[in-house]
Order: C-alpha cells, then sequence, then structure tokens
C-alpha cells in the first residue's frame, strides 16, 4: 500500500469533515453555546465511529464534554496518543472578518474558519490519519479531543486521573501547535506558561470634583497608569524581579517576517532585549490586556476613585506559573505610587514546558515528517501556551511528548480570519499516517 496516496485520496472527505466541524460554534468561553460544544463532542465521536473505531465516548470530569477513542495495540507494539481539542475561541468582532467565521470558505489555498486551524484541523489530521489504516492501525490508538482547552483546561487534571487507564500511552502527539513557515513543518521543544490576575487601585472612598481637589488629590486611573509603568524597564524588559529566563535556541527569527506576522504598524518599534527568539520564547512577557474605568462617554470632571487592570504573564520555560504571579503580585503591591491601595486578585495558571525530543518515537517521527514534507523540520518553541503539555508530563512522566502542528504563521489562531494552508494540511495528514507506519516496526519500551 502506497499509504501517502492513499492518505491524498482521502483529503476531499477529511475537508468536507473539516468543513462541518467549523460550523458548529463550540465556544467553550460562552455559557449559552454550551450546547454547541456538546454538539460538537458528538460529532467527534461519531466522525471516529466512521474511522471504525472500535470504543468511543464523550466524557468530562465536571467540566465540558472529551471525547476517547481507542484502538487497540497489535501484540507488542506501543499505544500512541493523539490529542486535538474541539473548542475554540470566540469569534470576535464579526466585521472584522472577511469571510463568515463559521462557514469554512476557501480562498487562495487556505481554508478559512473558526477552527479551521486551531485545533479542528489538528483533530482533522489525526482523523486522516487513521483513516488510511482502515481501522487497523499498526500501533494502539487512544484519540483524546478535549473540550474545555481555550478556557485553560480547568478540569483536565482531573479528567487524567479518572481516565488515566485509558489514556495512558508510549508516546503522545500533539497536534496543536505552530510550523516554522508555510511548507516547512517543526516540533515545539519549548512552551512558555501562563498566569494572570486583576489589580484594583484605590485613592478615594468616592469620586469627587476635579477642579475642587486635583492638584493634591490623585486620581486612581492616573495611579493605575504609573503603576502599570513599572512592569517594564527602559528597554521593555519585564521589570518584575524573580522571573525566570531560559537559554534561547541557535535560530534566527527575520525580523521583517516578525513585524509582519504581528501587523505591526509602521514605525513601531521593538520592546525588550535579547535576540528575537529569546523575547518569544524564552523570557516572560507581561501584557495589560483589559482596563475597567470610565467609559468615554460617561466621562466628568471627576477624579475618579478605583481603577482595574487585567495583566497577562507569560511564564518562561523553567519558571513555574503559581511562583511567578506571586512575584507580580508582590511587585504591584510594593510599586504602588502616592500610597494608593492596591488588591490583586489571582487567576488562572498554565505550567511552562520543556519538551525534550529524543528516543526512538521521536528519531520515527522527524523520519516521517521529512518524507511527508520534503522539508527538514525545524525545532522551535512557543511563546503561546499549551497547558495540557505539562499536564500529560506530570501524569505520564516516562512517555514521550511529540507537539506538532498544522498552521503556519499566516494562520492567525484566536484573532480574525483564522485558516489553514491546504498544501501543509494534507502535508500534516501524510506525516501522521507515516508516523504511526514507523511506529509500528518499534516494539513497547524500544
Amino acid at each position: 500500500m502506497n499509504l501517502a496516496a492513499t492518505v491524498r485520496r482521502q483529503q476531499p472527505q477529511v475537508l468536507a469533515d473539516l468543513e462541518h466541524l467549523i460550523s458548529i460554534e463550540s465556544v467553550s468561553a460562552d455559557p449559552a453555546r454550551a450546547g454547541e460544544v456538546r454538539r460538537s463532542a458528538e460529532t467527534v465521536a461519531q466522525l471516529l465511529r466512521d474511522a471504525r473505531c472500535p470504543d468511543v465516548r464523550i466524557v468530562d470530569a465536571g467540566g465540558a464534554p472529551a471525547v476517547i477513542g481507542r484502538y487497540p495495540a497489535p501484540d507488542g507494539r506501543p499505544t500512541v496518543c493523539l490529542y486535538a481539542h474541539h473548542d475554540v475561541q470566540p469569534e470576535g468582532e464579526p466585521g472584522g472578518w472577511d469571510t463568515e467565521p463559521f462557514a469554512a470558505t476557501s480562498v487562495d489555498g487556505r481554508l478559512f474558519g473558526r477552527g479551521s486551524a486551531d485545533d479542528k484541523g489538528g483533530f482533522a489530521v489525526h482523523l486522516a490519519a487513521l483513516r488510511a489504516f482502515d481501522g487497523r492501525p499498526p500501533v494502539g490508538v487512544t484519540v483524546f479531543v478535549e473540550g474545555e482547552e481555550e478556557v485553560g483546561s480547568p478540569t483536565l487534571e482531573r479528567l487524567l486521573a479518572q481516565e488515566r487507564e485509558a489514556l495512558a500511552a508510549d508516546v503522545f502527539v500533539i497536534c496543536d501547535s505552530a510550523n516554522w513557515e508555510v511548507g516547512t513543518p517543526a516540533f515545539t521543544t519549548t512552551l512558555r506558561g501562563v498566569t494572570d490576575c486583576v489589580v484594583t487601585l484605590s485613592t478615594l472612598h468616592h469620586g469627587v470634583h476635579s477642579g475642587s481637589f486635583g492638584g493634591p488629590v490623585p486620581d486612581a486611573l492616573t495611579s493605575l497608569c504609573r503603576l502599570l509603568a513599572t512592569l517594564h524597564d527602559e528597554n521593555g524588559d519585564v521589570a518584575v524581579e524573580g522571573l525566570a529566563t531560559t537559554t534561547p535556541p541557535d535560530l534566527a527569527y527575520p525580523e521583517d517576517r516578525l513585524r509582519r506576522e504581528a501587523s505591526m504598524l509602521d514605525g513601531v518599534e521593538w520592546i525588550g532585549t535579547g535576540s528575537l527568539v529569546e523575547r518569544l520564547w524564552c523570557k516572560p512577557a507581561l501584557a495589560v490586556i483589559a482596563l475597567d474605568t470610565t467609559r468615554l462617554a460617561q466621562a466628568s470632571n471627576t477624579l475618579i476613585p478605583a481603577a482595574r487592570a487585567k495583566i497577562s504573564l507569560r511564564v518562561a520555560p523553567g519558571d513555574d506559573a503559581e511562583r511567578a504571579l506571586e512575584h507580580l503580585a508582590r511587585h504591584l503591591r510594593e510599586h504602588a505610587p502616592w500610597g494608593a491601595h492596591v488588591e490583586v486578585e489571582r487567576g488562572d495558571s498554565g505550567q511552562p514546558a520543556r519538551i525534550p525530543f529524543e528516543g526512538p518515537y521521536a528519531e520515527a517521527a522527524q523520519a516521517a515528517f521529512r518524507e511527508a514534507w520534503a522539508s527538514d523540520p525545524v525545532f522551535t518553541g512557543q511563546g503561546g501556551s499549551i497547558p495540557m503539555v505539562a499536564a500529560f508530563q506530570k501524569a505520564f512522566p516516562g512517555a514521550t511528548i511529540l507537539v506538532t502542528a498544522v498552521d503556519d504563521p499566516d494562520s492567525r489562531p484566536h484573532s480574525t480570519n483564522e485558516s489553514v494552508h491546504l498544501g501543509d494540511l494534507e502535508r500534516a495528514c501524510v506525516a501522521e499516517a507515516l508516523m504511526l507506519e514507523r511506529f509500528g516496526a518499534l516494539t513497547t519500551g524500544s
């Protein structure tokens, strides 16, 4: 059997299934669409049954529904867990889309729609690889499709404990990262963690007239702006003491490419020091992602008594997200200007990860990807967070973890006009099928 040719022949069905999944508004952050998240899980389960998976269940641990499908391992062969998630980010402002966010649309070799890349496209890769073996993969396969990744996987650790026996595997393949560029695959070997907090700064018991009291009396919003300005030094590096960094890889990120991918305006300068990959993947990053204060339409000549900001902290590999949040909270309390009162409300955390690329499964995967893509894979870090990687490492410390992708730098996950490159989608499907085939030549404990 020519496995690559088989996968390519099945691409029209892969695209049809992906388009159907994109049409389901499985936004896990929106309680009003919980029914859509359930419908998405049911659709994933049915697609696995259609792929002749003999054991399919919808499960949860008090959160959104996940799907587990299991193909038994042939004697002496390893078991592979293929991970993806079926929930998606909110669509954002509909006017920012060039196409309908929940109607898959092909334009110039790309398929647009929410979830096309992150991460219904990842599940489509798994499905295509399994269909190529017509229900008889050469290894044991467990498919695990989570339903709450986009809200930080709050019940994942409970689910891993609850379903530990069903999810145990020799190797985990997580198709939820990003490739280096169109036509060049990547394996992700480091991930930053993420945590956040809401800081409330107060200076007055109530608002007062800005003319009568302005001058000696500080308002909360000006005070908050001064506090937030202490989070970075004059170079733009994070100024919170106690946060870790890690050694960057020997890989150059072209400045013009990053400027284009980040949609930076002309004349806007970089912040921070060190190489771009060091700043993107290996150092902490802080961003103020929301403010609560008086709206312009309701503004009056009043000194504002209190203001709030939500701060997102990306945590370098090797650090601990909870510890990093403690350092951030301490910084905010200790740098309050003019004696302002500061309260810090802790948010959720996801741990960073280092992902060793070593051993027979990694070697087999690298060879399979080189064959499918006709290009050597690049080993990259990611500035974003995939908290389940650290959770898998904790739950299954002896397993190999491989983080792969269908995204490319133009995929815009979480943003408007999310898309997947159709050529890369096909190459990713072929690569995973070839990888399973190569894993089938290994024995348990290889």
